[in-house]
């Protein structure tokens, strides 16, 4: 049975290799370098796609890293005991790391430091979606029993990593920094070539058109979902069932199958109070 949340300063973490003093500790203690190259999303916005695709451009579109080396290795993700242990001792290698924390309980170094960082906004309508889906069939966490129980969550915040308008909102006042891009999920999946040509643009590499049809190819929708080591490849089964993939559709808009109007018309009502003052243009999505 999954466990209920770890909580540390009013937030919801997932109980699976997280700890309290774990969260402070990267905190407060780890120092990211100038070289390091981190992917930030709220959970279920894009983030193993876009560590697939830094992978990949790391390679030149060679997909024999990505599919040797799962995605937890490849880019560890600081905010696990097993992931901050990865990072400390990583002595070679590209310096990817990876995170959910929000602004506030991410590493202080970042903020003084000159290393370059990438967050994924997605349609928090479809965030919501892919986040029932994917906590309900796992033991990462604990379970919605329903739709409508995980709807409310989501809106109060108590969902894994907390409320995602509180994490973008705060991850939202970085946008102007030069070491910070702001990438959207649905611009991704609307024109792929576009964003990876402006992430290489970010982090000053240069693909030659064949490598960058390359990282393209190999970072499809198909092509992640049969690469084992993209889907949590050696996570127990009592964890994470076999056959569970860690993308499920990989589509924009799957909320209007599921969201009743009255649904609708709550959520929009929660992001208009919550998402005051920010720009209209940084949410546009379908």
């Amino acid at each position: 049975m999954a466990k209920d949340y770890v909580w540390y300063q009013d937030i919801p973490f997932p109980p699976v290799d997280i700890y309290p003093e774990l969260i402070k500790t990267v905190h407060e203690e780890l120092v990211l370098k100038d070289e390091d190259i981190i992917t930030v999303t709220y959970p279920k916005s894009g983030t193993h796609w876009l560590i697939e695709v830094l992978s990949l451009i790391h390679t030149k579109g060679d997909p024999n890293w990505i599919r040797s080396v799962p995605t937890y290795v490849r880019s560890p993700w600081i905010d696990t005991a097993s992931g901050y242990k990865f990072k400390v001792e990583r002595k070679e290698g590209p310096p990817l790391i990876s995170s959910h924390l929000p602004i506030q309980l991410f590493p202080k170094s970042f903020f003084t430091s000159k290393a370059k960082m990438i967050y994924v906004i997605r349609n928090p309508k479809d965030v919501l979606i892919s986040g029932y889906y994917f906590w309900r069939v796992t033991n990462l966490s604990k379970k919605p029993e329903s739709l409508e129980q995980y709807f409310e969550w989501f809106l109060q915040g108590h969902v894994p990593y907390g409320s995602w308008f509180d994490h973008v909102r705060g991850w939202m006042s970085m946008r102007e920094k030069e070491n910070v891009l702001v990438l959207s999920y649905e611009q991704m999946k609307k024109d792929p070539r576009s964003m990876v040509e402006k992430i290489c643009g970010f982090l000053g590499k240069a693909l030659e058109p064949r490598e960058l049809d390359l990282v393209l190819e190999n970072s499809s929708f198909q092509a992640m979902k049969e690469n084992k080591m993209y889907n949590l490849p050696d996570v127990p089964e009592e964890l994470v069932p076999a056959g569970i993939k860690i993308t499920r559709k990989g589509i924009t808009g799957d909320w209007k199958n599921h969201f009743t109007p009255a649904q609708t018309q709550a959520f929009e009502e929660t992001f208009r109070e919550k998402m005051a003052g920010l720009p209209p243009e940084l949410f546009l999505w379908d």
